[in-house]
């Protein structure tokens, strides 16, 4: 097995220019990966490989354009992140605002099995998600100020503060869970199905975990893949074997998912971020065409028409 041993600076710096990379201001270079963390920014040199099978660098590649690849995905995902917490809040407000009115605001009340989902086939799922959200009562209840405060002078902890201590994914677990009535109250806020809000909270809460960890975006894919939507029929995006070639289970298909839960100006906002990135990379990045960093990143060429898109 191979062993993976520390290298300094002045090796991690040989590494890169063995492979190709060429770089103009070795101090600089060197003070970024001592900054940065050298395995984070090797982690973009795909885009500007020779090809899969030759791992060296296009000939002319700069230190620079690696370097402002990695701040483009920095930038972009704080971008994502502030969006999907946009979304992640919106539908906590959502879930709460269902289950306290319909069923009651203490935990014994809207909390009890009776009122999630009735599916056989989902009934050890229920028990799983409710232990979750219990589990979260009893570690986080008491060091979050809200929860805290309802504990101690009420006894109880209505849904609408317990969500603020309740992680996305588990959200999107609760809402998996719900009595269709209630998931369908929902999902037609946004004009959606069930099963599509399902997989669409699903991706986000996927794309919102590797956001706050600051994993690297760019190249991102889910296991998920979410539904054909008329987006992808009206950008006309290309298509192999039948099957979407972009937004799906990319980047791109996150975009199409804020198109449709965000609010209008909230994803006008958010576009005009990710356009201004998108400019700001195409002006540093010389040996790479940006319609080849955007179809490496799961965005068509034309993504930009989207905004225009009801």
């Amino acid at each position: 097995m191979k062993k993976k041993t520390f290298k300094n600076l002045d090796e991690q710096i040989e590494i890169l220019k063995n492979r190709g990379l060429v770089i103009n201001d070795v101090e600089k270079a060197k003070n970024i990966l001592l900054r940065e963390n050298y395995f984070f920014i090797n982690g973009y040199r795909h885009l500007f490989m020779k090809s899969w099978k030759d791992t060296n660098f296009i000939p002319g590649t700069t230190f620079e354009e690696l370097y402002a690849m990695f701040i483009f995905d920095r930038r972009v995902r704080n971008i994502f992140f502030k969006n999907l917490l946009i979304v992640e809040n919106n539908i906590k407000s959502l879930i709460s605002y269902q289950l306290s009115k319909k069923y009651g605001f203490k935990e014994k009340d809207y909390l009890n099995p009776k009122n999630f989902s009735k599916n056989p086939i989902k009934l050890r799922q229920v028990h799983d998600v409710l232990n979750k959200v219990k589990r979260q009562i009893r570690v986080n209840g008491k060091q979050h100020s809200a929860t805290m405060h309802y504990i101690t002078n009420y006894g109880y902890i209505p849904l609408w503060i317990l969500v603020k201590v309740l992680s996305f994914g588990i959200v999107s677990e609760l809402y998996d869970i719900l009595d269709e009535s209630d998931q369908l109250s929902i999902s037609s806020i946004y004009n959606l199905d069930i099963e599509t809000l399902t997989i669409y909270l699903s991706i986000l809460s996927n794309y919102r975990n590797l956001c706050a960890h600051e994993d690297i975006l760019y190249d991102h894919r889910t296991q998920k893949v979410i539904p054909d939507t008329r987006y992808h029929y009206l950008l006309n995006i290309d298509m192999t074997d039948n099957e979407y070639n972009y937004g799906k289970n990319d980047l791109f298909s996150v975009v199409i998912i804020l198109k449709q839960l965000l609010t209008d100006s909230e994803f006008r906002d958010f576009f005009n971020e990710v356009g201004y990135e998108i400019d700001i990379l195409e002006g540093k990045t010389a040996i790479l065409p940006i319609t080849n960093f955007l179809n490496k990143i799961g965005f068509p060429s034309n993504w930009r028409e989207i905004i225009d898109l009801d």
